[in-house]
């Protein structure tokens, strides 16, 4: 998975959600964290669209 578009990806869910990523931008430990929880979920869930998997982690951190 390329880490660079999921990247954008992941910034632009956080902007829909309300979260300004200019002002407030992932930290290294943040970013791992969401990568990480991306992929399980993607391996975990082979038939989900990533589009699904990632807007789910992102909202799940976004209301945590």
């Amino acid at each position: 998975m390329n880490e660079k578009w999921l990247k954008k990806f992941v910034r632009n869910c956080l902007r829909q959600y309300g979260r300004d990523t200019e002002a407030f931008p992932l930290t290294d430990s943040e970013w791992a964290d969401l990568y990480q929880n991306i992929l399980l979920e993607k391996q975990t869930n082979p038939d989900m669209d990533i589009y699904e998997v990632v807007h789910d982690v992102v909202y799940e951190y976004v209301t945590k």
